[in-house]
């Protein structure tokens, strides 16, 4: 088992999740920024009116704004070659519509991109993570508008320009595949104008979601384009949250129904991105499900023009799917599914499947034979300080060596893997629950759900292993 000697090894975040400074130096409202906190049990809201009563994670977070150099200090000490990160677009164009972008939202980002250079750390950037201006949900209902499509290419014309001597590596939306389930409509596709309440109340609209969804790959593809045109020494990706689903049984029922919830969720977007066209499957997909997506002429050219120069997922668990609706359902990242009776779960119920990682990984490289990189997996858990007040997390070791293990097995079956970047290499917000409590770091942070803590940072066992790790270059797991 060798990994490639250039292989990339390094960690993730998200602006919304770790920046915090929600307000400062002209940056506009995000969509994240007006969804309070919640728990396992209690589901988030969408309170656009900074309500008093409820607690927003996003607005401070864990203070990367003004703690990025002791954050890339660290990543840089722990090995890192790359760290995958994301520009909040409302800190460049702080409602989406203005015509010159914020100069302190610009100055921050090379501030943060000087100092992964200067550590020899290689900026892998997502263009939209989650971080749509909350305004144009408010006057255009979010995605469902094709005017974002210019918007959205006025931003990246912004920080390509700005940033094309700092970043080669690109991706263009973060999880775009959550615009195919109904949890998207909050996260991704933003089509909820006028709601406020909580997160479980929220209506979904299908249609309007998969045209939401065809004007974010027309707006990906044209930016791809654009960069292929005018600045050659990018490269371009796409970003998939793979589920990963098993037929429950050997039943034919089960295996067909599999089949279908896999072409949809896992296939339909990367299909799109990397080759270029809408497959035959999604075309009887709308059909059956009255779904009419609106193209104007060009569209599909554009598509075939914008294709992608590799692939990134994030890949955290694997679902069972089954007809038999007596069956025991579990909850995970973006959907859930049949729990497996094979596998362990996590604190939060998430089904662990190191496994898994290695059939999607061949999966997905027999399919588009491009580049590969893991630019989300690790494991969410409490971390409870011991009585030598250090954090012995041996559970996050294990789940990272027993995926690091079989992304090995993946590169021997002859898979492009080219780099892997954990989830939240530091504590961060929970996406799905907004907590901290929900930690995924190698490096943790003292702050807390009931808003204190002082934002100091310390090690946890996890960081010296993987600082081995990636001195090893994946040799040494132990």
């Amino acid at each position: 088992m060798r990994f490639p000697e250039h292989f990339l090894w390094g960690g993730a975040v998200a602006a919304n999740q770790c920046e915090g400074a929600w307000a400062s130096d002209g940056k506009g409202i995000s969509v994240p920024d007006v969804l309070t906190s919640g728990s396992h049990s209690v589901p988030r809201r969408i309170e656009p009116g900074m309500n008093p009563e409820y607690t927003y994670p996003s607005h401070e977070a864990i203070d990367f704004y003004h703690h990025y150099e002791e954050d890339i200090a660290l990543f840089a000490e722990m090995g890192f070659q790359v760290f995958r990160l994301s520009i909040n677009w409302t800190r460049i164009f702080p409602t989406g519509e203005e015509q010159e972008p914020n100069e302190k939202g610009l100055e921050f980002y090379d501030k943060v991109f000087n100092c992964c250079k200067n550590h020899g750390i290689e900026p892998l950037v997502t263009i939209s993570h989650y971080e749509l201006p909350f305004a144009l949900v408010e006057k255009y209902n979010g995605w469902t508008d094709r005017r974002l499509i210019d918007l959205f290419m006025r931003y990246c014309q912004a920080i390509f320009e700005r940033f094309k001597n700092q970043v080669t590596y690109w991706l263009t939306f973060n999880e775009i595949n959550a615009g195919t389930l109904y949890t998207g409509t909050m996260s991704t596709t933003n089509n909820f104008k006028g709601f406020h309440g909580s997160l479980k109340d929220l209506k979904d609209n299908p249609g309007e979601r998969y045209q939401a969804l065809h004007h974010q790959f027309i707006a990906s593809a044209r930016a791809v384009k654009y960069v292929h045109e005018h600045y050659p020494q990018f490269k371009m990706g796409c970003m998939i949250g793979f589920l990963g689903y098993y037929p429950y049984t050997c039943n034919p029922d089960d295996v067909l129904a599999t089949l279908k919830q896999k072409q949809m969720v896992d296939w339909f977007c990367s299909d799109v991105q990397v080759r270029g066209y809408y497959p035959g499957y999604s075309k009887r997909y709308f059909k059956e499900n009255g779904i009419s997506i609106r193209m104007e002429p060009g569209d599909e050219k554009e598509l075939t023009e914008g294709t992608v120069d590799f692939y990134t997922f994030s890949y955290y668990m694997t679902f069972c799917l089954s007809t038999d609706p007596k069956v025991e359902q579990t909850t995970g990242n973006l959907l859930g599914g049949a729990k497996n009776p094979y596998l362990k779960v996590s604190d939060w119920g998430w089904q662990i499947d190191p496994k898994g990682l290695r059939w999607c990984l061949n999966e997905i490289y027999d399919r588009y034979q491009i580049p590969i990189m893991i630019v989300e997996n690790g494991l969410g858990a409490y971390d409870v300080k011991s009585k030598d007040g250090k954090i012995h997390d041996d559970y996050r070791i294990n789940y990272m060596r027993q995926h690091i293990e079989q992304m090995g097995e993946a590169i021997t079956d002859g898979v492009d893997l080219i780099g892997y970047t954990p989830w939240g290499c530091i504590d961060l917000v929970s996406l799905s629950t907004g907590e901290m409590a929900k930690r995924y770091g190698m490096i943790y942070v003292n702050k807390f759900d009931d808003g204190t803590g002082d934002f100091s940072r310390e090690k946890k066992d996890s960081f010296y292993w993987y600082q081995k790790v990636i001195a090893s270059n994946g040799e040494d797991l132990a």
